[in-house]
């Protein structure tokens, strides 16, 4: 492989790690690059080794998070055992089916979401948690199964959803949502590493320098959505889901 190809991809990585450390949405960025800029590859190999530099970049990401924002870890210990075995079923899937039948619905979930968080102004500004703990434990667990599966399975927009699934079913404020996501983001990327490594789908001299600026990209972004609080968490919420809608539009309508 060129080493041009593998500069481009390892900046490619940074953009995503410092924008899935934020709100999610790296993969965005990440996978259709890969997708470009790797054409003789078989997808599920591209899409194999672009898990490693998503797993390094979520986790440095999170460790920062750790370090000023406090989690809930009981439930988080709960949502991420879930999430683990959730993905690698997703990724199993996709090894036999393709899963293009799921854009179009989810063109009209990010279409709705957008519209929802553009509008309503205080949406994820504060923490309104109202549930019991059995309740949050239920929605939790559901979140693992159902995004976690999504991860595996499909990939692009799984930080965002997770953000979106902390503020609206377990009440948490869009600081408080990134944090924890990515403590679920990283256990759904584990999951699907373990079905790919098994497969033998990594190729480990693009998957490390990637991974290292993954991870870089991750630590300045997590630092930098610390800093500024929940408003500009808000705006890089919605210009990522808009991309994600753009990303999706794109593969139903154009990509046929």
């Amino acid at each position: 492989m060129e080493i041009s190809i593998l500069i481009v991809l390892c900046l490619v990585a940074f953009l995503a790690g410092f924008i899935d450390a934020i709100v999610g949405g790296g993969g965005l960025i990440q996978t259709p690059m890969g997708l470009i800029l790797l054409p003789n590859l078989p997808v599920a190999t591209i899409i194999g080794t672009l898990k490693i530099p998503s797993f390094s970049g979520t986790f440095f990401a999170a460790i920062q998070y750790m370090k000023k924002i406090q989690m809930n870890w009981k439930l988080l210990l709960i949502m991420m055992s879930l999430a683990i075995p959730s993905a690698f079923l997703g990724s199993t899937l996709l090894t036999y089916v393709s899963n293009d039948f799921m854009k179009p619905l989810l063109l009209v979930v990010l279409s709705l979401l957008v519209f929802y968080t553009y509008t309503k102004k205080n949406f994820g500004q504060h923490a309104n948690k109202v549930h019991s703990d059995f309740q949050q434990i239920i929605y939790a667990i559901l979140i693992s199964f159902f995004i976690g599966f999504y991860d595996g399975f499909i990939g692009p927009g799984t930080g965002s959803f997770l953000v979106l699934a902390f503020i609206t079913l377990l009440g948490y404020d869009f600081l408080q949502a990134s944090a924890n996501a990515k403590m679920v983001n990283l256990a759904t990327n584990f999951g699907s590493i373990c079905l790919f490594v098994y497969k033998g789908k990594i190729i480990w001299i693009i998957a490390i320098p990637m991974a290292i600026c993954n991870a870089i990209g991750g630590f300045i972004g997590a630092k930098l959505a610390i800093s500024k609080g929940n408003k500009f968490i808000r705006i890089f919420f919605l210009i990522v889901v808009i991309g994600t809608l753009i990303r999706f539009a794109y593969d139903v309508f154009m990509n046929k």
